[in-house]
């Protein structure tokens, strides 16, 4: 019989040693998913790989054509309204190194100071026998030169220390100069103690002398308006009633070049940002942009009113101008188009005969003729409150949205609408006729002229007569 196997005794062994093996964790960092104040709203992280979002194009074009709806619902462009005139606003004047302060000037001669932010009158004084015509602020801000048609120029200080200096029989001007004729403008030298008027001419002032250092004359009819440039300082620019607008150089005291329009100007102003372009506001209901090295045609023609510009301001960007018209409306037009891109209005509102920008380019000032002075919002749906930094990247992205839609059909529509009071719709709806009319007009008579005889002028080159330069070569 067979002896049986002996049974081994394995020895343990233990296993072999385990290879580095990679794994993929997610790693977040508290402090970028923890908001600082309850109020805030989550973040939210987008992946933007465009297969992962097939209808991306679709929601953003009905992203923006609800933030263009909604502009229109939420515009309430109105603030408030500064009343204590006994006759209509005739001229205005904001300081560049204050934004709570404004200085106007009624028909009746009065002169007030105004601190925005309180709604309140500061002080007032009889200024002026008759109309309180220009207002302009020196270069410091601390005082400001008016004209009137008693053919005086008067200096006065803006700041009060007390309430009994403030009072009406304590205030006097610091200084009163006396001219040839009845006064229609003045405007201050942006950086010099200079000021010049406009009248039967054009005088130049120190506001140390009391007679003027140079007086420039070219054109027989009165001057109507007066500007410094206040990039180009030593540029001066005035329209007269016989349509002709005339650049000066202050420096050798000469006038530079004339250009006659069709109908006559009543205001100008100087881009802050382009040191040789100014626009116009024409008795024709058009505003003109001009470059003063090329003035045998328009840079710009700006088209909206039914009545007579009597004012208009630019934005310190410089990229919007507004103005105001006979027509009871104030428009805000970009420099580069020629339609508005806001239109305002009240019922109680009267003839508009003065606006101003603000400093900070967020409201519009206006003097009209119901002896009132409204605040407005430059941008009419805007949000006045402080803003938390995810609401300022709503608000950019949805401009950016109604930008890149904004040839769309429907937003475009929707944009371009504007409510205006049914004799403004019917004026432009009668002009509108009329400008075909001409252009059809037009249109025959070239083709029935002889090949050469007639030319056809654009518009940016119909409304000059003529051009012309100074004798004296600069």
């Amino acid at each position: 019989r067979a002896e049986p196997r002996c049974r081994r005794r394995r020895r343990f062994q233990p296993p072999p040693p385990l290879a580095m093996v990679n794994i993929k964790t997610i790693s977040r960092a508290e402090e970028d998913f923890t908001r600082a104040r309850k109020r805030d709203v989550d973040r939210v992280f987008r992946n933007p790989d465009p297969q992962l979002h097939p209808f991306e194009k679709q929601r953003e074009y009905k992203r923006a054509l609800n933030a263009v709806k909604l502009d229109k619902v939420f515009a309430k462009p109105f603030l408030f309204a500064l009343d204590g005139h006994m006759d209509s606003v005739w001229c205005m004047e904001t300081l560049q190194t204050s934004l709570r302060m404004l200085v106007s000037g009624a028909c009746d001669g009065e002169l007030r100071v105004w601190n925005i932010a309180e709604r309140e009158c500061l002080w007032k004084t009889k200024a002026h026998d008759g109309f309180v015509r220009g207002i302009a602020a020196d270069a410091t801000g601390q005082n400001v030169v008016t004209c009137g048609d008693d053919s005086t120029v008067k200096l006065w200080k803006l700041e009060r220390s007390s309430k009994k200096e403030a009072g009406r029989e304590h205030i006097k001007p610091l200084a009163t100069f006396l001219a040839k004729g009845a006064l229609v403008a003045v405007s201050h030298h942006f950086s010099k103690s200079m000021f010049a008027t406009a009248g039967a001419t054009v005088d130049l002032w120190d506001e140390k002398r009391s007679d003027p250092i140079h007086t420039f004359d070219w054109g027989a009819d009165t001057i109507t308006t007066v500007k410094f440039n206040p990039v180009e300082r030593h540029v001066l620019a005035s329209s007269a009633n016989d349509r002709n607008i005339v650049l000066y150089d202050t420096r050798s005291q000469t006038p530079i070049r004339k250009v006659v329009l069709h109908m006559a100007t009543n205001a100008i102003a100087w881009n802050p940002m382009e040191a040789f372009n100014f626009t116009t506001a024409n008795e024709d209901t058009n505003c003109y942009t001009f470059d003063m090295r090329k003035l045998n045609r328009a840079l710009n023609v700006h088209k909206d009113h039914v009545n007579a510009v009597m004012a208009l301001d630019y934005a310190p960007t410089g990229k919007e101008f507004v103005t105001g018209s006979y027509d009871k409306t104030i428009r805000i037009f970009p420099v580069s188009a020629g339609h508005s891109r806001e239109v305002y209005h009240t019922r109680r509102m009267q003839r508009i005969f003065s606006v101003k920008f603000s400093a900070d380019n967020k409201y519009v000032l206006s003097g009209s003729d119901d002896c009132n002075i409204r605040i407005w919002k430059a941008r009419a749906s805007e949000q006045l409150k402080i803003l938390l930094p995810q609401e300022k990247q709503k608000i950019d992205y949805l401009n950016k949205l109604k930008q890149r839609f904004k040839d769309q059909p429907e937003i475009r529509k929707i944009a371009r609408h504007k409510h205006v009071p049914k004799q403004i719709l019917k004026a432009k709806q009668l002009r509108h006729t009329i400008r075909k009319a001409r252009k059809v007009k037009e249109a025959r008579r070239i083709a029935h002229s002889k090949p050469g005889s007639h030319k056809k002028k654009s518009e940016r080159e119909a409304k000059i007569v003529t051009k012309g330069h100074s004798r004296t070569n600069i």
